[in-house]
């Protein structure tokens, strides 16, 4: 689901545009809102995006667990409805799961099924680079939280296996990061941070490759590599439609 904002760079801007894209090839559309904010500029910008669009739209409040002032919500669940008809809405806690379930088969009256595209034991379209990197930054956001922002790329540089044990596999993955003292929080005191995002990612990669792994992390600055085209485009970033 694609999450708009105004863009504050050259990637935020690009992929916003990829998101706005988007919305007219997609069966149905998801805008998830934090329940316990109210009606902003921002959502007012998706909105007037939205009603551009036929697609269907499921408005879904989310954090309901932590709603104390149900008026309040009823004051934001009054403007979103005056900003785009929405085909439903939902109420939902991804915390503890409440009502995503019935989320979930509300989402599958609107597809079709469609046809096979890869092997019926293949989990996955993408291929395992893009996987792999996703699961290294996935474990630096958990782990570091709010100290470090989404400001955060990690590329594979290399997977081989090991010429000895084949059922061994070495990757080396770098984790790029625009300022020093990002660096320093993700590689942690006495390396104890980059230990434990190793770790938590290795356990992970190994159910994907169905192999041992030997995982080697690298931390590096790279000062405002979202606006370098070049760097972008090593990380994995189709530009084309970038101007």
């Amino acid at each position: 689901t694609p999450g708009i904002h105004k863009p504050h760079h050259a990637l935020g801007g690009y992929m916003n545009q990829q998101a706005l894209s988007t919305l007219k090839e997609v069966d149905v559309v998801l805008l998830v809102v934090d329940a316990t904010q109210d009606f902003g500029k921002g959502d007012q910008f998706v909105a007037e995006e939205l009603n551009k669009i036929e697609t269907p739209v499921i408005l879904v409040f989310n954090k309901l667990d932590l709603i104390k002032d149900k008026p309040r919500l009823m004051e934001s669940v009054l403007k979103f409805q005056e900003s785009h008809a929405f085909q439903d809405i939902f109420y939902i806690s991804a915390q503890n799961g409440e009502n995503v379930d019935k989320l979930l088969e509300k989402i599958t009256t609107y597809l079709e099924e469609g046809p096979m595209y890869y092997p019926q034991d293949q989990k996955s379209d993408y291929p395992e680079v893009f996987i792999i990197s996703e699961m290294i930054r996935e474990k630096v956001l958990l782990l570091t939280k709010e100290e470090v922002p989404h400001s955060v790329a990690v590329v594979v540089e290399q997977i081989k296996e090991d010429e000895e044990n084949p059922d061994l596999v070495h990757i080396h993955a770098t984790i790029f990061v625009e300022r020093s003292s990002q660096k320093k929080i993700i590689i942690g005191n006495g390396g104890s941070m980059i230990k434990k995002i190793g770790t938590l990612a290795r356990k992970e990669i190994v159910m994907i490759l169905g192999s041992k792994v030997y995982l080697e992390l690298w931390v590096k600055v790279e000062e405002d590599w979202r606006n370098k085209k070049a760097q972008l485009r090593r990380m994995g970033y189709s530009l084309e439609k970038m101007q």
